[in-house]
Parts: C-alpha cells; structure tokens; sequence
C-alpha cells in the first residue's frame, strides 16, 4: 500500500525563507526553511496517515515495514533518510564518520553520558551518513579536497601574504598536517590570514578562478576569524547544474554554500564539523574522520536505466535512487520502479500518482509518499519528476 507522508521541515539559520515554500506552492513565513526530512530518523520522522510516526511503525514490526531482507541487513532500522534541502547561506565545514568510526563515537558519547540532544554531542546515532546531493537548480558547493598541484596553482595566483608555508606544505604533499595545523589554530591567530586572503581576492584580476574568488571573499567577509575559511580555500568548488549530483561518502570535507537540492543519505545524523558555523566544533575528532584522498572528479551524472528512468550509481550500500521523468502527453505516462525494501517517493516537478497493490497517492510538487518493503513495484503515473528511494 502506499501512503502520504506528513514532514517536518527543519528551520536552520542558514535555510532559505523561500525555497521550499516555492516548491510546495506556499506562501512563505518569514523563516528559514533549511530541510523537509522524508523517513524514520528518530529526530524528525515523517507521519503517516493513522497518526503514527514512520519510527514507531519500524519499531513495531520491522519486518512488516522494511521487508524480512531489509530488516536482517539494517538490524531492524530504516536504512536511508531523504531531505529537500535549501540553502540561502554556507553551511558548515564538515564530514561524516563510517560505520566503524560511528558506532565507537556513540559509545564514548554515551558512556561520558552526554545527553543525545546536547549541543556539544558528536554522535547523535551510531550510524554513519554518505549522502548524496542532486541539484534541483544551480546549486554552489565545496566538494572534497581539490588535487592539490590545483590549490598551489590557485596561491600562486592570489599571492596572499602570510601563506608561504602553506603553500610549501601542499607542493610537498602534506595535506593532512596543513588541514590540522591550521584547524587547531587560535582565532587571533587566523584573523590576519583571513584577511591578507580577503585583500588577495579583491586584487585578483583573473578568470581561471572566478567561482573560487566569489565564494572565498564572501567567507572572508563574513567569517573573519574562522579556521574554516582556509579549509574552504583547499576544497573543489563546484556549481552543480539541474540533476547535477555529488556523492558524499564517509570522511570526505564538504561544505554546501546555495540552491535546493534533493539529498539522501543513511539514516543518521552524525555530523562532526570544523568551522563557518556557530555550533559546536570538535577539531580533533573531524579530523580523525577525515579522508585526506584529493578528489579530482566530484560530479556525478545519472545513467539512464529505462526510457524515462535514471539512476545515480553511488555504490553505496545504504540506499539506491531513480529519477522518473514522465512527459505530458494524449495519456498519462507511466513507469514501473522496481526496489528492493522501503520506499520513498518524492514529486519535485508537475504532478505524479504513485500507484501501489491496494493504494494511489497523487503528489505535487514538494509531496512525498511511503511503500513497504513487502509491497513490490512502484508504479508512477503523470507528468513530471519525482525520485523514487529504495534499500537498493
């Protein structure tokens, strides 16, 4: 059967007062609407239609909503969470523990008995959370660590004063003790930096590094002590066009700075950040998450899998996902989207009937629907776009 979902949407300071309220065809409420989570996070679940809430139906029979061989895999837990994000400003500097890394962080969290809603907490969970980001419009994004012959490239061609040594440590390849170094510097001590970056950026007279120079100076601006405005300085910097995506697995450093997106990642809220926020900052604990591999190649395009039906191949283990392009025509289009385990399905354009054995659900855009493990093919009629999210 499938089912409507009731969300919850997230008012984070850096959201967008607009975006998602445009998606959904509401009038905006003045306040930042950051994210709209789809799933069974205990923090944030979606409702169903009887009332209860998807966490409470996977906790009373697993099997029943996940699938016997979803409930083995997953020890009984739904295994992904989806979320319309907009960003209208930077989000932190971050990165994302394994499994391994997550369940050992939980149990130091727990054993120092620090409560699961404290804001000096790390591990919220002892899941970790690849993710991936596909861009709804031009979406700006800091992305793992660029090759780091094209960072040296980009100091020598803003010439900051003060960044020599930096500089020096990238050519001999030392990227991990210059991500620290600097990281686990004093505030004092990393204003005139960010200012001597600040002054470079607005003398720079060059192309090569236009989207660079426009995200730096405004970090600069508004961030004029922060460690993160150099870790921002060594990331890809990327503007992802409509259906553009960028994988995200366990320890890479990313930063999302602007647009809306559709983001899924494993059901966790495990977030370890470094800096350009005012929330809590675990420096040593970051870094010993961090994947320190530069990252040539951060885009990532769908394949098709069907006429009208594209995947993103992540590789990961914790979700799988499909785009369903369906065109207007005499009659209404139609595509069948196989999965395996739970799913969800999610309009992002025109209008969508997700069809299941016993139940349709008809969602505009901004609308989400829930199906069972157990109930087989996923069926999507209309015109429009949606993402359908399943186990795998």
């Amino acid at each position: 059967m499938v089912v409507p979902l009731q969300n919850t949407i997230r008012d984070y300071a850096w959201g967008s007062p607009t975006a998602l309220p445009e998606l959904l065809g509401v009038e905006p409420d003045g306040k930042p609407q950051a994210e709209m989570w789809m799933g069974a996070h205990e923090s944030a679940p979606s409702v169903l239609p009887n009332g209860d809430t998807l966490y409470d139906a996977v906790s009373a029979d697993p099997a029943a909503v996940l699938g016997e061989e979803t409930t083995e895999r997953f020890e009984g837990r739904f295994p992904f969470l989806a979320k319309l994000l907009a960003a209208a400003q930077p989000l932190s500097i971050q990165a994302h523990p394994s499994r391994e890394q997550a369940i050992d962080g939980y149990a130091r969290d727990e054993a120092a008995g620090i409560p699961r809603d404290a804001a000096d907490r790390n591990y919220k969970d002892a899941w970790p959370k690849p993710e991936i980001l596909i861009a709804l419009e031009p979406f700006d994004a800091l992305v793992g660590f660029r090759p780091l012959e094209a960072t040296v490239a980009l100091l020598e061609a803003l010439a900051p004063v003060g960044f020599d040594e930096l500089t020096n440590q990238l050519r001999d390849g030392k990227l991990q003790e210059a991500f620290t170094g600097f990281m686990s510097t004093d505030r004092d001590t990393i204003r005139p930096l960010v200012g001597a970056l600040g002054e470079a950026l607005a003398q720079y007279a060059g192309e090569a590094f236009e989207l660079e120079r426009e995200t730096l100076s405004k970090l600069c601006a508004d961030f004029p002590d922060d460690p993160g405005v150099l870790a921002a300085l060594l990331l890809n910097r990327v503007r992802l066009q409509r259906f553009d995506a960028v994988y995200l697995p366990a320890g890479n450093v990313h930063a999302y700075i602007r647009g809306l997106g559709f983001e899924v990642m494993a059901n966790s809220d495990n977030v370890l950040r470094g800096g350009l926020t005012s929330k809590y900052v675990d420096v040593p604990e970051l870094v010993s998450v961090v994947d320190f591999e530069p990252l040539a190649d951060p885009v990532l395009t769908a394949t098709a899998a069907g006429d009208g039906v594209s995947t993103y191949d992540t590789g990961c283990e914790y979700f799988a996902i499909h785009r369903v392009d369906l065109v207007d025509g005499e009659r209404p289009d139609e595509r069948t989207v196989e999965g395996v385990g739970p799913r969800i399905v999610c309009c992002v354009d025109g209008s969508v009937d997700a069809v299941g054995k016993e139940s349709a659900v008809k969602l505009s855009a901004g609308q989400s629907a829930f199906a069972a493990g157990p109930d087989g093919p996923c069926i999507l009629r209309g015109s429009g776009t949606a993402f359908v999210v399943s186990a795998r």
